[in-house]
């Protein structure tokens, strides 16, 4: 025979191996400006800044 499993993996066996590959939060911190959440190391999508810049233009409301 060649390089085929020689039985059906177990839903066990596949469960476990598929534990980790769960999706996780990203990392969110406040922003400096405005105070809302936002993803680590990103432009707020709030205030439009970055690192105490403006970079985006965002409509105000």
């Amino acid at each position: 025979m060649g390089p085929l499993p020689t039985r059906k993996t177990s839903r066990r066996k596949t469960a476990t191996r598929r534990a980790h590959d769960a999706h996780e939060l990203k990392h969110l911190v406040r922003c400096d400006t405005c105070g809302e959440y936002k993803v680590a190391h990103r432009a707020c999508p709030k205030c439009g800044t970055y690192n105490g810049r403006t970079v985006i233009d965002t409509k105000e409301d």
